[in-house]
């Protein structure tokens, strides 16, 4: 049975009122976010946005402290005691606030003056937690341009842990699909998760009608190349036959194979790319990073 909602149009309402007489803020451009509702992420709005008003449950005991250590320690903070959008306001930088929890179904009201409304590719090069395998911040780049992520799109990302962390951050009121076969990268991926407080995010065991139902059908794939890639995308594909389908490998070989792959698909006109980074190092010397094959295509739709 679907959950009762907290926040409803009049309740909402009620909390702009209260927050437009009793804060300087300019409402007018503000971006409302009920999380009690929908699986979104309060850092990477934050983050991209001036004033979120956000509308939270009772019990969250973490998430100052999430934003904390995500940097956003300078981002004020207006609120009140209680579940009710009336009495005395007090507002707060996250960095004072990183012990206290949400103790109230509430509205609370967000500043960023440091935020950046162009679109963040995740992490940047943050180092994911704990230490595992890396993508250069300038390959991800190209991977997520070639994936054409929406705001509220599905998903499902296979093999690449942190693809799927940065699909969070961009697809911030979508749906993450996550597998990861190997159980190191599996855990890093978790931890990750549960660092940033990405609440988009589903780590499932495989890629098989069974473990994706309930969910949408994914609009978009990343999936490193295995053994059971052809699997994968017969079954991504009954899904939705117009998925955009973005294949990572770092085997010559196997990137011509895929190519043969994508044609028995029905996907006629895929792009198959290398991509080389070389970084300037100690001694003028130059370090060339893993140069992956990125094989990506769709079937257009009629």
């Amino acid at each position: 049975m679907e959950k009762e909602a907290i926040f409803t149009n009049d309740v909402i309402l009620k909390w702009l009122q209260y927050f437009a007489e009793n804060t300087p803020i300019d409402l007018e451009q503000i971006k409302m976010m009920d999380v009690t509702k929908k699986n979104m992420n309060i850092i990477p709005t934050v983050e991209s946005h001036k004033a979120v008003l956000a509308f939270v449950e009772a019990g969250d005991t973490e998430v100052f402290y999430r934003m904390w250590n995500a940097g956003l320690g300078e981002v004020e903070v207006w609120y009140n005691e209680g579940s009710d959008p009336e009495g005395e306001i007090k507002h707060d930088d996250v960095r004072f606030m990183i012990d206290r929890g949400i103790n109230a179904s509430a509205g609370m009201l967000l500043v960023n003056p440091n935020a950046v409304s162009t679109n963040k590719s995740g992490l940047g090069d943050v180092t994911m937690r704990p230490a595992s395998k890396q993508v250069g911040n300038e390959i991800r780049n190209i991977i997520l341009s070639k994936m054409r992520i929406d705001v509220e799109d599905t998903i499902c990302v296979v093999g690449g842990e942190v693809i799927a962390i940065d699909a969070a951050f961009r697809a911030s009121e979508g749906t993450i699909l996550a597998v990861e076969y190997n159980g190191k990268q599996r855990a890093a991926l978790e931890d990750n998760v549960e660092y940033y407080d990405l609440r988009n995010v589903r780590i499932l065991d495989r890629v098989d009608e069974e473990h994706l139902a309930g969910y949408p059908a994914p609009a978009i794939a990343f999936i490193v190349a295995s053994a059971s890639l052809n699997q994968e995308i017969d079954c991504l594909m009954k899904l939705n036959p117009n998925i955009i389908l973005v294949v990572y490998t770092l085997d010559f070989t196997e990137a011509g194979r895929l190519k043969d792959l994508f044609d028995a698909k029905g996907i006629k006109d895929a792009e198959v790319i290398r991509i080389g980074i070389d970084r300037l190092g100690p001694g003028n010397t130059f370090d060339r990073e893993p140069a992956p094959w990125i094989v990506s295509g769709r079937i257009e739709k009629d």
